[in-house]
């Protein structure tokens, strides 16, 4: 659909761009990228025809970009500039009803009832319907793009070239307009050449991405094969982390400011526990990174407070969510920021100690009960709903964790909780086989992130031991505590 042949342009003796070749099909998404004086508007005005390269050729539709008339060319081709000036105030209407002027024919030249409708329908799907009858003038500059895009919408382009098309948009239009864009290009076959300076939104919406690079290409592929941290680092000399997004497969690129918080010296342990009837709570002066399966808090993410609930066994909630909340903003915890958990278990049988990892601690809590145990290789013969009988699990590591560790802590700690277990001959009381846990267990791993570095934390890592030692040991004791604690009721 549009390809670029070799492209070289200097502006004087000043080298803009040199030897650019690439090519975007009908229906794909091209995003441009790269720094400021990289070569990016240059090359978007060399593919709209505002500039001539000095070298190389433009191909659209496998035909040369120079032997095509203006109004020939902008049946195929619509652009939308960064900057546009009125200098007459026209209503919105009128300019977007400019986009039809490359496909009205004959000497006396009006709007068609097709041409009408595809004015509407332009107006409506990017939302200035109701700007119709205002002047352009007096509009912000994010409706002002909004109009722009109208007109090139109503163009009726098989290839649209975008420069900033977000520039001054609020967030919910920035994704409503890019929405939009992605299902023309996969609905209608749009072809769309855009640059970004966004990198994130790029990857989300784009299906390949030109990176630029001192004048020329540094990659042309797929987001998650441009998004590379070594790369971005190299091309906008600034430090990067990549993640991923979390509910589509798109790579993410985070910046850490110079700025920010870190937990110093201070080291999570036996200090900031606070243990009562109803509660078991960890505070911290900071933030700690955070992997849970907690009832809030769950999943990957930064929390400064971690609570341990006492609920009474035949608790019910048809909204535990909600009803958690309010009972953790009811005892002054932000729940936005606190790990939240349940137990039926006595808060007063709850085990814990600290442990030295090399020049890292390791600091655990548990509570544990196995009443209603369960072999998880025979669970599809258990009924699916919930008893109380909870192993909560919570290791606080004095170090930073790569995401590898953190993952491989998590399965330490349950192969420890497991041969507790075993060694205990717990048994699941509906098959009679060994228990691998109940039915509710919860997990909690958090790193203040500062201090020694561990990469692994695997049962034979300097760190997987003392994980794997802590947590048979801790759990250990609280079944023991539960067990002296129900003998003694049942004896008084």
């Amino acid at each position: 659909m549009l390809e670029a042949k070799g492209l070289s342009f200097h502006y004087g003796k000043k080298k803009v761009l040199e030897n650019i070749t690439f090519s975007v099909q009908k229906g794909e998404m091209l995003g441009i990228l790269g720094p400021n004086g990289s070569g990016k508007t240059t090359l978007f005005k060399l593919i709209s025809g505002i500039l001539e390269p000095d070298s190389g050729d433009l191909f659209i539709k496998e035909r040369k970009l120079t032997q095509y008339k203006q109004k020939e060319l902008a049946r195929i081709v619509s652009t939308l500039s960064q900057q546009t000036t009125e200098t007459f105030s026209y209503t919105v209407k009128e300019i977007v009803s400019m986009g039809r002027y490359a496909h009205q024919t004959g000497w006396i030249q009006g709007l068609t009832v097709e041409d009408k409708a595809i004015i509407s329908r332009a107006m409506e799907q990017t939302g200035i319907s109701h700007y119709s009858d205002s002047l352009i003038g007096e509009l912000s500059g994010g409706e002002k793009q909004r109009v722009y895009l109208a007109q090139c919408l109503a163009q009726e382009p098989e290839i649209l070239l975008l420069d900033e098309p977000t520039n001054h948009l609020d967030l919910s239009f920035q994704k409503e307009l890019l929405d939009t864009l992605k299902m023309w290009s996969r609905d209608k076959g749009l072809t769309i050449v855009c640059i970004f300076h966004d990198l994130n939104l790029a990857s989300l919406y784009c299906d390949r991405l030109l990176l630029l690079h001192h004048n020329q290409i540094e990659s042309d592929a797929n987001p998650r094969e441009v998004l590379q941290e070594n790369t971005i680092k190299k091309v906008y000399k600034t430090d990067v982390m990549r993640t991923l997004h979390p509910q589509v497969p798109a790579a993410q690129l985070v910046i850490s400011p110079e700025s920010a918080e870190k937990s110093g010296h201070e080291v999570i342990g036996e200090e900031h526990l606070h243990i009562s009837r109803d509660y078991i709570s960890i505070t911290t002066n900071f933030p700690l990174k955070t992997l849970s399966s907690g009832m809030t808090g769950a999943g990957v993410g930064w929390h400064k407070y971690f609570v341990n609930r006492h609920v009474n066994k035949d608790y019910h909630c048809e909204d535990y969510k909600v009803e958690m909340k309010s009972y953790l903003e009811n005892n002054g915890f932000l729940p936005s920021e606190t790990v939240g958990m349940m137990t039926a278990v006595e808060l007063e049988d709850a085990a814990y100690g600290s442990y030295q990892a090399g020049a890292s601690s390791v600091f655990i809590v548990v509570t544990a009960s196995v009443g209603h145990a369960v072999d998880a290789a025979l669970s599809e013969q258990h009924p699916s709903y919930l008893l109380p009988g909870t192993i909560n699990l919570w290791i606080f590591i004095n170090g930073e964790l790569s995401e590898q560790a953190f993952l491989q802590c998590a399965m330490t700690a349950t192969e420890a909780k497991t041969s507790v277990l075993r060694n205990r001959q717990v048994a699941d009381p509906l098959t009679g086989t060994t228990a691998t846990g109940t039915p509710t267990d919860s997990l909690l791993i958090a790193a203040t992130q500062t201090g020694e570095h561990h990469e692994f934390a695997g049962t034979i890592t300097s760190l997987g031991k003392v994980v794997a030692k802590g947590v048979y040991e801790c759990i250990t004791e609280a079944l023991d505590k539960r067990e002296s604690s129900i003998k003694a009721r049942k004896e008084g």
